[in-house]
């Protein structure tokens, strides 16, 4: 179902997959948006292994919109990460890696589920604020302005450039090399 990577030297491991994902802050969401045309959005998220072994994102937004009509009409999606984009004008490429998950989106129902959800990424993005996250979740979801999703991971891949393979190479063998 899903295509094998072109460049299969340059794949990183599900671990490598696992590990950018929980601590990227960002990533970029591609849906299927209005009249067939690719919709893609930033977002911040939390990566949380489980499901059905390779882990779930998840994100809070608004209760409407371009992204959650998306969903609603095709929970298909991917999430694109950015570990490193390192420009290397002289070489005229970069040192590079990246994750892109596919999976399918479901819109979380219930407070307790979106409880968790949105404390999750008030976790990971607000440690130490504790009290003031809690209290933000307790009242969009008095408020019914919560809307929380998560992606369970079908399928992922995570590649690395070849400047930054061949540099990871030379440091594993203990060759002198620019690291």
């Amino acid at each position: 179902m899903f295509r094998p990577m072109r460049r299969s030297r340059q794949q990183i491991s599900t671990v490598e997959c696992q590990e950018i994902l929980r601590r990227a802050t960002s990533g970029v969401l591609g849906l299927h948006g209005d009249d067939g045309y690719p919709y893609t959005v930033p977002l911040s998220f939390v990566y949380q292994e489980g499901g059905s072994g390779l882990g779930t994102i998840g994100f809070h937004c608004a209760t409407t919109g371009h992204k959650i009509d998306a969903i609603r009409r095709d929970p298909k999606v991917s999430f694109t990460v950015i570990d490193r984009d390192e420009v290397m004008p002289r070489e005229r490429t970069t040192k590079f890696c990246s994750v892109i998950a596919f999976g399918r989106a479901r819109i979380l129902e219930g407070e307790e589920e979106m409880r968790r959800a949105a404390n999750a990424v008030g976790a990971k993005y607000s440690a130490g604020f504790e009290d003031l996250y809690r209290q933000e979740t307790e009242d969009t979801l008095r408020e019914g302005r919560l809307c929380c999703v998560e992606i369970t991971i079908d399928h992922m891949t995570g590649k690395i450039g070849r400047e930054l393979l061949t540099e990871r190479l030379r440091a594993a063998a203990g060759a002198p090399g620019e690291l």
